[in-house]
């Protein structure tokens, strides 16, 4: 059994390899810091399993997972995320994720998400799964923000949790005009002019906290 890890943080690494190698001993690992190095290896390389980190910097994981879906449609992604499941879960699964599971969950419950994955599952929580079926029930009445791309509704949850042009560019590694012509798509979209129309319609939907 091969699993590769990735993340941009070899602490973060460490201690996955840790909690997994206990649940899984015949297992073999590789690391991954950056969705370039990630996606090399998991073109060069035969893999059982994929641990894809959620927020890196420039190409996200979402990115990531689409891009690894087109060639490797096979091959099972665990998406594990800091972010809470009602913010990016729906959009991950959609897009082909074997499963999601934040990273304040216990070590048992990666194990045994993972466990469940390469068997062939997938891992959501029972929560997770009440939303997906509401987004199916209402799909003709989808919210707003589901009008968004992935990147613009990244930039739309920064924008909300307060972060100026100047700090979202630099946490996604892109230029000041980017964010902000991303900021004015999203705006367009969504039928809004400031952020703090942007902001409130965040926390009014959940998205992100008070």
């Amino acid at each position: 059994m091969r699993i590769l890890m990735v993340d941009d943080h070899a602490i973060a690494r460490k201690g996955l390899r840790s909690i997994l190698e206990n649940g899984f001993k015949q297992a073999t690992f590789g690391e991954a810091e950056n969705s370039t190095e990630a996606l090399q290896k998991i073109q060069n390389h035969e893999w059982d399993l994929v641990v894809l980190d959620m927020s890196m910097p420039g190409r996200n994981g979402l990115e990531v997972l689409k891009e690894v879906k087109a060639f490797r449609p096979n091959l099972p992604v665990l998406v594990l995320s800091m972010h809470p499941e009602d913010q990016y879960a729906v959009r991950v699964i959609k897009s082909g994720a074997a499963g999601y599971i934040t990273k304040d969950s216990a070590p048992d419950d990666l194990v045994r998400a993972v466990r469940k994955v390469l068997a062939g599952g997938r891992y959501i929580s029972r929560a997770l799964a009440e939303e997906m079926a509401a987004y199916i029930t209402l799909d003709a009445r989808n919210p707003a923000h589901e009008m968004l791309s992935d990147r613009e509704f990244q930039v739309l949850l920064l924008i909300a949790s307060g972060r100026t042009v100047s700090e979202i560019g630099v946490e996604l590694s892109l230029s000041v005009k980017t964010i902000s012509t991303y900021r004015a798509r999203i705006l367009e979209k969504m039928a809004m002019r400031t952020n703090a129309e942007l902001t409130e319609y965040a926390i009014r939907n959940k998205l992100v906290g008070r």
